[in-house]
């Protein structure tokens, strides 16, 4: 099903590359019964290749205007990349279209699940600390890979969850490799998704490995309480992040915590909203590292600091 390469593209590529034939018979010529959702430069589609192997399928959409420079960089990255908390990327099309072919994850994204009240409760804190614990790890893994990359737009719609609910982190299209010893780089135009991005990144373009940090610790602030992080425009915080230092500072931490988790180790979820508030200092070299992290994450008994107050 895989076809030979053919442009300059494919040979930079270097992955397996399928026929538009093959794709268009594993999507039932992508009829809206495969349709999964739409991404930021085109629809989604699940298919089955003819050995029964589930593939997803993004299809670039022809009114998408950087749509071609985000797929193309996408697929050369992650075809560089392999972790289990990364979504694994089999293959491309380039023939009369522009198409990547990704494995399937059965569960959709995490934001399926932890922004309804009903799905949520199959999220239980184990399944929830499992989620986090992966998500750290694959923006670890990112970090100190033979490539040095930033996500740019880590958010609960870009995790998927597969079927034992374990994370891969998807959407590669805003990534950027960092070289040599850089430690932080300049964009003019800004990409990703305002409230999950750090100040410095949103107002002057400087981003850095700090910057999926900040956006790793909304994510976990989400989990935690099961909340959006823009849902609390009628209420006195204008943020998730607003709210959750409020409760720290009054000592009511365990009011940030999901209800419907029912009982949760009060020790375990103070530690992580602490961990989370560590994630966000408004300077980026108040942060922690991402392999500081997961090193808290690992070890209870590691002492944490007190966080500052955050940018808002």
């Amino acid at each position: 099903e895989a076809n030979k390469p053919g442009t300059h593209w494919d040979r930079e590529v270097k992955l397996p590359f399928f026929s538009f034939s093959s794709v268009s018979a594993a999507t039932n010529n992508f009829s809206a019964t495969n349709k999964l959702g739409e991404v930021g430069f085109g629809p989604v589609y699940k298919g089955i290749l003819l050995n029964g192997n589930e593939i997803a399928v993004k299809r670039l959409s022809r009114r998408s205007g950087q749509g071609w420079e985000e797929l193309k960089n996408e697929a050369l990255l992650i075809a560089k990349l392999q972790h289990k908390n990364l979504v694994r990327l089999l293959g491309c099309c380039t023939e009369l279209e522009k198409i990547l072919i990704y494995e399937y994850i059965t569960k959709k994204n995490l934001g399926f699940f932890i922004f309804d009240s009903t799905k949520r409760r199959s999220l239980d804190w184990g399944i929830r600390v499992r989620i986090v614990e992966g998500i750290a790890k694959g923006l670890l893994y990112l970090q100190f890979s033979r490539f040095r990359f930033i996500h740019r737009d880590l958010k609960a719609s870009n995790i998927l969850l597969d079927g034992n609910m374990n994370p891969k982190i998807s959407d590669f299209g805003q990534a950027r490799i960092f070289g040599g010893d850089e430690l932080q780089a300049n964009r003019k135009r800004i990409v990703g998704t305002y409230g999950y991005m750090p100040p410095e990144y949103a107002l002057k373009g400087f981003y850095s490995e700090k910057s999926d940090v900040y956006s790793f610790r909304v994510s976990l602030l989400e989990i935690v309480s099961g909340r959006k992080n823009t849902s609390f425009h009628q209420s006195e915080s204008l943020h998730l992040l607003g709210y959750a230092w409020d409760l720290w500072v009054s000592n009511r931490v365990l009011n940030l915590v999901d209800p419907l988790l029912g009982e949760v180790p009060t020790h375990m979820a103070m530690r992580y909203v602490n961990i989370g508030l560590l994630c966000v200092q408004e300077n980026a070299d108040d942060r922690q590292t991402m392999s500081g992290v997961v090193s808290m994450l690992n070890s209870e008994s590691m002492i944490l600091l007190s966080p500052k107050q955050p940018a808002f």
